[in-house]
């Protein structure tokens, strides 16, 4: 476990993730745990209802957009700069069958029972309630279960995995992926296959507990849950889905507070790095295309997987920001790795002006929590061996 802080400042543990969304066979993924409530509300996605007109705050929120001026910089650019959070309850993917928008019905459901969910686990403790059963309480859905069980490592006080369906353009998105058209992560290729199960056979000749790199990077706080630095900067579905953007004439710097990632994008002509050095979150260059900012970004680190598979040496991840409005950046990307990846795929994320402060998250590579780790492991196989 690794100490670290979420951004009301309150000291947390991390612990090994699970499934963000469904993933094809044999494909790993990342996510946490969640109250038992929080799941069920969760499920409520998938429900279909007739389309009712657009809620009054909708189109009050629209008109104030509409009546919003485009900030700038000195240097004359669209200002990007402040804190931004990509939360939300929109999954990554879409349900098979589903459609890519929801109705305002669906929307007000969904949110309406997290409401309520939250409102349910925020209420004190029973402190004569009975233990919980050995081994936790789970609930059935791998995406709450995969910390600690349904018992979880956590209460609902230091979640926030997001509360509001994505809003894009006007539309509450049923998924993120926009292309392939059913908002699903395409299939892997033949080779794609091929490197991720040599990848695998490789990773089974150790034990997880074996060495410290054998467990995962947000355990050892190199990289968060997921693909929260990117690119493409995705949710975590769990805690600290938050950014701080900084810009200059010629650079732009983004900080993802999970955990403590920064992300130097150098403005200009590019200078790519050579092919063999691959740093985490890659090689990144933008350019203003008009009021949007494109960032282009290569040679990414072998082991900073997406959606639990690793980039070959030829992937690239390019990326839009756009200011929508006073309180919204559209945020679009595409993944083209045609050595992994059987097609590019794109999705378009809402990144939501963040009204806080985003503190430091002490999570730090090698900390004293992760070699306890493995002390216990080896303890334990000293234990088995008598």
């Amino acid at each position: 476990m690794s100490d670290h802080r979420d951004r009301r400042g309150a000291a947390l543990a991390t612990g090994p993730a699970g499934p963000l969304t469904a993933a094809p066979a044999g494909r790993p993924a990342f996510g946490a745990a969640l109250p038992s409530r929080m799941a069920a509300a969760f499920a409520l996605a998938a429900v279909t209802a007739p389309l009712l007109a657009q809620p009054a705050a909708a189109q009050e929120q629209e008109r104030e957009e509409r009546e919003w001026v485009l900030p700038r910089t000195p240097a004359g650019h669209p200002d990007l700069q402040g804190n931004w959070t990509n939360a939300t309850v929109t999954p990554i993917q879409r349900r098979e069958e589903q459609g890519p928008v929801y109705t305002w019905e669906e929307v007000a459901r969904i949110e309406g029972r997290l409401e309520e969910a939250k409102v349910d686990d925020y209420a004190d403790s029973d402190p004569d309630r009975e233990a919980p059963p050995v081994g936790g309480i789970f609930t059935g859905n791998p995406v709450f279960d995969a910390a600690s069980g349904g018992t979880g490592g956590y209460n609902a006080f230091f979640i926030d995995a997001g509360e509001r369906v994505a809003i894009f353009n006007g539309e509450p998105r049923t998924s993120l992926v926009v292309d392939p058209p059913n908002g699903r992560v395409p299939e892997l290729s033949e080779e794609g296959r091929e490197r991720f199960a040599e990848r695998r056979a490789f990773a089974r000749q150790f034990g997880s507990y074996d060495n410290p790199e054998n467990r995962p990077l947000a355990e050892r706080c190199i990289m968060s849950f997921g693909s929260n630095g990117g690119p493409p900067m995705l949710p975590n579905y769990f805690y600290n889905n938050n950014y701080t953007i900084v810009q200059t004439p010629d650079h732009v710097m983004i900080m993802t507070e999970m955990v403590h990632d920064v992300r130097i994008i150098r403005l200009g002509e590019p200078q790519r790095l050579p092919s063999h050095i691959r740093p985490w979150m890659g090689d990144s260059w933008g350019r203003w295309e008009g009021d949007t900012l494109v960032v282009e970004t290569t040679n990414l680190h072998p082991n900073q997987t997406l959606q639990g598979i690793p980039p070959s040496e030829d992937m690239k991840v390019v990326e839009r920001f756009t200011r929508a409005g006073e309180h919204t950046i559209n945020y679009e990307f595409t993944v083209e790795d045609p050595r992994m990846w059987s097609r590019a795929w794109s999705g378009e994320v809402p990144f939501t002006r963040l009204d806080g402060l985003v503190y430091e998250y002490a999570c730090h590579e090698g900390n004293y929590a992760l070699e306890n780790v493995l002390r216990g492991a080896r303890a334990q196989e000293r234990q088995e061996r008598r």
